[in-house]
C-alpha cells in the first residue's frame, strides 16, 4: 500500500451520524464493507507463477506429497469455497496502514494503566512488634547434635533452615505505645482458644461464631406464619438463604445482617447486586415455614437461665457478663509456630506475612536471638574469612608443633590436614590407620527345600574400627573440641591458622606547649616603638625523665653579671 493512502480513504468508517450518539456501545459499531470484494484472486495466482511454464506450481522435487495428492493443483480461486471473503480475517483498525500490530502500542499500555488505577491500594499493616523466634526445644536438639558430632556450621544457614517450617518457630506480638504510655494499636486475647484480635468487635464475633454453643443454646419457639399471599421471594445468590419478599418490613434488616454477619469484606451494593428474585412454590413455601417459628436463646452458664429475643440481645448479654473473662487486652503475647499461621485476623495476617517474608530474605533478626541461645549452651562463635559466621563447640586456636609438645599421632593428623587440600574424615583414617582387608570366607549354602520359602539375605553389617582407628578418631575429638582442627558442615577438615603477629601499639602523640612571645624594646628606637619576636621552642624528648638542677660549679668563679643596658642618647 502506499505511503499516505489511508488519508485518502473513502470507507464509510468516516461517516457520521448523530443518531448513533444516543445508542449503547456495542450498538454504534456498523458492520465495514467489503474492501477486497472487486478481486477475484487471480491477481495474486498470475502475478507470482507467470513466468513458469503453464503458469502453475513446478511438481516438488521429493515426489507427489503423501496420502496422494495432485501435483497440478488448480490456483486457489478454483479451490472449495472460492476467495477469502472480508469476514473471514479480524478488521485492523484504521490507521494502522494495513502493516503488521504493533502489541507494544498505546492499547497496550492503556489497559495496562487503567487496570493499575483500578487496582485497589494495599492496606497498612498493623502498628505491632513481630518477633520471628527459634523454638527452644529444637535449638536444644540443635546444641547437642553441634557438641556430639564437633562440627561447625553456618548460624544463617541454621536460621533459613529454621524458618522453613512454622515447628521451628515461635511468634511474639508486641503494642508500641504512644508516650503517655497509651498504646498504638491495641492487641485482644481470646482465653477460649488463644487466638489474638486487633480489636474488640473482630474478638466478640469470632466468639459468638466458633464457640456460640459454649455460652447460649438456640430454641425454635411456634409463632404465627405471615399474613398474605407470596409468590415470589428474595433469596442470596452467594449463600443461599432465603430473605423474604422484598416488599416484607423486615426484609433490609435481614438483608444488612447478612452482609454484616457474613460478607463484611464485599462491598454492600455488590453484594445487594448478588441478591435474585425466586417465584419457586417450594422456595417461598420454605420461607414461610421458616417465619411460623422463632428462635430464643437460652443463656448457659450463668445462675439464672435467662431467654434472649434475638442476636443483638445475646451480643449485649456477651459484652456484660463474659466479656471481661473472656477477652483480654495485652500488651504482648507468644505464639507457636503454627498458630501463628492459623490467625483469623485480616491485619494480623498480612503483619505475619509481611515479617516473614522479610526474615526470609535476610534473617539477621532470627539469627541475632538464635547466637544468644547458642550461647546459653556453651557454643563459641568464629568467621571464616571475615565473612561467614560458624557456631562450634571450640572457637579456632593455633597450635604450635614445635613449641608445644604432642603426640607423634596428633602430629601426624595435623601434618596430614595440613598438607590434604579439602580433608576429610574418611581420608584421613583410611591413610593413617587403613582398614585390614577382610578374610576370604566361601559361604555355603544349604540345599533349598522343594516348596520352602527361599532365606532372605541377612543385612551386611559395618566393620567394627580397628584399635588404630579408635585412637586415631579419639585423637581427632580431642583436636576438634580444642579448637586446633575445624570439621566443616560439609565434612572437610581444616586445621586453625596462625595468628598474624599484631603490630607495635603507637605510641601517644606529646600536645605542643605554646612558646610564650618576648617583647624586647630595640636600642636606637623611640620608647614608645616595641618590636615582638618569637623564641623557637626548645625540642621535645620523648620518654626522658626529668632532669635535676645542677649544683653551680664554684671553681669556675662567679658568674659575670649582665651589663644594664645604656639609655638612648637625646636628640
Amino acid at each position: 500500500m502506499p505511503a499516505g493512502g489511508d488519508n485518502m480513504s473513502t470507507s464509510p468508517e468516516a461517516d457520521f451520524d448523530l443518531e448513533k450518539l444516543f445508542l449503547p456501545a456495542w450498538a454504534q459499531e456498523k458492520q465495514p464493507a467489503n474492501r477486497y470484494a472487486k478481486y477475484t484472486g487471480d491477481e495474486g495466482a498470475g502475478r507470482k507463477f507467470d513466468d513458469r511454464q503453464g503458469g502453475r506450481r513446478p511438481p516438488r522435487r521429493d515426489g507427489p506429497r503423501p496420502g496422494g495428492g495432485d501435483q497440478n493443483r488448480p490456483p486457489r480461486n478454483d479451490r472449495a469455497g472460492g476467495p477469502r471473503r472480508e469476514g473471514d480475517r479480524p478488521q485492523r483498525s484504521p490507521g494502522s496502514g494495513g502493516g503488521r500490530r504493533d502489541f507494544r502500542g498505546d492499547d497496550r499500555g492503556g489497559d495496562r494503566r487503567q487496570r493499575e488505577e483500578h487496582r485497589e491500594p494495599l492496606l497498612p499493616l498493623p502498628d505491632l512488634i513481630v518477633t520471628l523466634m527459634p523454638d527452644e526445644k529444637g535449638v536444644d536438639s540443635l546444641s547437642r547434635q553441634i557438641k556430639m558430632s564437633g562440627r561447625s556450621f553456618p548460624l544463617f544457614d541454621i536460621a533459613q533452615m529454621i524458618l522453613q517450617k512454622p515447628e521451628r518457630q515461635q511468634v511474639r506480638f508486641e503494642v508500641k505505645k504512644k508516650p503517655d504510655g497509651q498504646p498504638i494499636q491495641p492487641l485482644f486475647l481470646c482465653a477460649v482458644d488463644d487466638t489474638l484480635w486487633l480489636s474488640e468487635e473482630e474478638a466478640v464475633g469470632h466468639v459468638l461464631g466458633k464457640h456460640f454453643g459454649m455460652f447460649y443454646q438456640a430454641e425454635k419457639m411456634p409463632t404465627d406464619p405471615p399474613k398474605g399471599t407470596y409468590t415470589f421471594v428474595a433469596q442470596c445468590g452467594i449463600s443461599g438463604v432465603i430473605l423474604g419478599p422484598p416488599n416484607n418490613h423486615d426484609y433490609q434488616n435481614q438483608l444488612r445482617k447478612l452482609h454484616a454477619e457474613r460478607f463484611s469484606r464485599m462491598p454492600f451494593d455488590a453484594f445487594k447486586s448478588r441478591v435474585k428474585i425466586v417465584k419457586e412454590e417450594a422456595v417461598v413455601k420454605k420461607w414461610i415455614e421458616d417465619q411460623s417459628f422463632k428462635t430464643e436463646y437460652v443463656c448457659l452458664n450463668v445462675p439464672d437461665a435467662l431467654r434472649l429475643p434475638d442476636r443483638e440481645a445475646v451480643d449485649k448479654h456477651f459484652r456484660e457478663v463474659h466479656f471481661p473473662n473472656i477477652i483480654k487486652q495485652v500488651d504482648g503475647h507468644l505464639l507457636s509456630g503454627p498458630a501463628s499461621r492459623q490467625l483469623r485476623s485480616p491485619g494480623l495476617q498480612r503483619l505475619m506475612r509481611a515479617a516473614w517474608e522479610e526474615q526470609k530474605r535476610f534473617p539477621l533478626k532470627v539469627a541475632t536471638i538464635l547466637s544468644q541461645q547458642f550461647a546459653g549452651h556453651g557454643l563459641q562463635f568464629f568467621k571464616v574469612n571475615k565473612t561467614i559466621t560458624h557456631v562450634s563447640v571450640a572457637r579456632p586456636h593455633f597450635l604450635d608443633l614445635d613449641a608445644t609438645p604432642v603426640s607423634a599421632q596428633v602430629k601426624g593428623i595435623v601434618e596430614f590436614i595440613n598438607k590434604t587440600p579439602k580433608c576429610t574424615r574418611r581420608q584421613l583414617v583410611e591413610t593413617l590407620a587403613p582398614t585390614p582387608a577382610p578374610a576370604t570366607v566361601i559361604p555355603v549354602t544349604p540345599e533349598a527345600t522343594p516348596g520352602a520359602p527361599a532365606a532372605a539375605s541377612a543385612p551386611v553389617a559395618a566393620p567394627e574400627p580397628t584399635p588404630e582407628q579408635a585412637s586415631l578418631i579419639g585423637d581427632l575429638h580431642w583436636l576438634i573440641h580444642q579448637g586446633h582442627v575445624i570439621e566443616f558442615a560439609n565434612g572437610i577438615l581444616e586445621t586453625a591458622k596462625k595468628p598474624l603477629p599484631k603490630p607495635p601499639p603507637r605510641p601517644p602523640k606529646p600536645e605542643a606547649k605554646p612558646a610564650p612571645a618576648t617583647e624586647t624594646a630595640a636600642i636606637g628606637q623611640p620608647s614608645d616603638a616595641v618590636v615582638t619576636t618569637e623564641t623557637a621552642p626548645e625540642p621535645l624528648v620523648e620518654h626522658a625523665e626529668l632532669a635535676q638542677p645542677a649544683a653551680p660549679d664554684s671553681s669556675s668563679g662567679p658568674e659575670p653579671v649582665p651589663e644594664a643596658p645604656r639609655e638612648p642618647a637625646a636628640t
